[in-house]
């Protein structure tokens, strides 16, 4: 059979891939979204129990579907679920029927003769003249080589399969990494009474609520969230850095791991490596942790310049305090046997799989070469839903609407030069 012919597709159903289509249908451009499972089942399986969102509901804007305005929720304040933003996906996808094939993956993409593109998809192949890459940044779980080094009887997790506390089966646990995912994993174990070793990084860390509003609220407000990378002084390199670390869970905190520490969690610097059972870290628990304030010391007083020369009336919060500081004597290295750990939870992030593009779209790092999402190496190829495509925004749902307006009015010129 011959391919089946249209002018878009879209590769991913999730909310990068449901809010192109969203814009699409509203143009009236003839598309395609393929998603090889079911929508927000990703949320489900690559998420624990207690999973939450760490940006308020309030920030939540799929294209013309708001959280609290179209979608019927009562807590714009809160932060969603990993249930909720299920709901809140299937809802969005329900509002406007897109044209989605549930089930349906694409194995392989490649160029045509004419400048098109041909995808190879489960229900079979299809010629396309554009489309739109929507598969987010978070697709290949990253577990680093000496992982093989541990002992067999060591389960090991990745943050994409934890599930909750009963996956330790009785033991301690050492969680390793401590972007979002990492220290909200030890959170849930921690107030589960689990014995948690924490191998603590470099990521820094932000206030959750500050002199009245939620730390996002007032980033939104001093126009930091509006920053596009070409105005970010660190431009490109700024897709690279880790997020700060905060929680939203039960109604939203800060999280200070050292306040886990004197409540009874083990703290420990980087890992370096692993021979059996015996782990080493570096020398740099101290180092880690002051930068981690440091970073949240900052954030709270870039705020208080702002309300200053605002002159917002906004109450006034004592200054951050210490609570722990490590021994003189702080251990480089552990021993699972010996401490019982039966289980190491890697929270050391995702890496990008775009095996299945056979063309060249990619930088020497892997990376899609983009400005904006539109590919600076492939005509009429896309980009969507990855952190810091173009603002803070880019890879949440805060934003994502915003980049995939500009991508589909892109699309719409283009054909209708083409159409002239």
């Amino acid at each position: 059979m011959s391919p089946r012919h249209i002018s878009v597709a879209v590769v991913g159903g999730s909310q990068a891939g449901l809010a192109a289509s969203k814009h699409l249908s509203d143009r009236g451009v003839d598309h395609i979204v393929f998603e090889r499972d079911h929508v927000g089942v990703n949320w489900i399986k690559e998420r624990w129990d207690n999973f939450c969102l760490v940006t308020p509901n309030a920030q939540c804007a799929l294209p013309g579907f708001a959280y609290g305005k179209e979608y019927p929720g009562d807590d714009p304040d809160g932060f969603m679920l990993r249930d909720e933003i299920v709901d809140y996906l299937k809802a969005f996808r329900d509002s406007f029927n897109p044209p989605l094939k549930e089930g349906c993956g694409v194995k392989r993409m490649t160029q045509t003769a004419a400048g098109g593109f041909l995808l190879e998809a489960d229900d079979g192949d299809y010629t396309a003249d554009h489309v739109v890459v929507a598969t987010g940044g978070y697709q290949r779980a990253i577990i680093p080589p000496m992982a093989a080094k541990l002992p067999t009887d060591i389960k090991q997790l990745h943050s994409s399969t934890y599930r909750n506390a009963g996956q330790v089966d009785g033991g301690a646990a050492l969680v390793v990494g401590t972007g979002q995912s990492g220290c909200q994993i030890a959170e849930d174990l921690h107030l589960a009474g689990v014995k948690v070793h924490l191998a603590v990084g470099n990521a820094p860390r932000a206030p959750r609520r500050y002199r009245g509003k939620d730390i996002t609220e007032w980033l939104i407000d001093m126009g930091h969230y509006g920053m596009t990378v070409d105005e970010h002084p660190e431009g490109e390199a700024v897709r690279k850095k880790v997020n700060h670390y905060m929680t939203g869970r039960d109604g939203g905190r800060d999280i200070d791991l050292r306040q886990f520490a004197n409540e009874g969690m083990a703290l420990y610097g980087l890992l370096l490596d692993a021979d059996g059972p015996r782990l080493r870290f570096a020398d740099d628990l101290a180092l880690n942790l002051d930068n981690a304030d440091a970073a949240y010391m900052r954030i709270r007083g870039e705020v208080d310049k702002w309300i200053a020369a605002q002159g917002v009336d906004a109450p006034v919060e004592p200054p951050y305090a210490p609570v722990w500081s490590p021994p003189a004597d702080q251990p480089t290295t552990l021993d699972l046997e010996a401490a019982g750990i039966k289980t190491i939870v890697w929270g050391i992030g995702f890496g990008l799989d775009y095996s299945w593009i056979d063309m060249p779209a990619l930088d020497d790092q892997g990376y899609p070469a983009h400005h904006r999402g539109v590919s600076k190496r492939i005509d009429n190829l896309y980009f969507l839903g990855l952190p810091w495509m173009n603002t803070w925004g880019s890879g949440r749902f805060y934003a994502v609407g915003d980049d995939a307006g500009y991508l589909v009015e892109t699309i719409d010129a283009r054909l209708s030069a083409l159409a002239a």
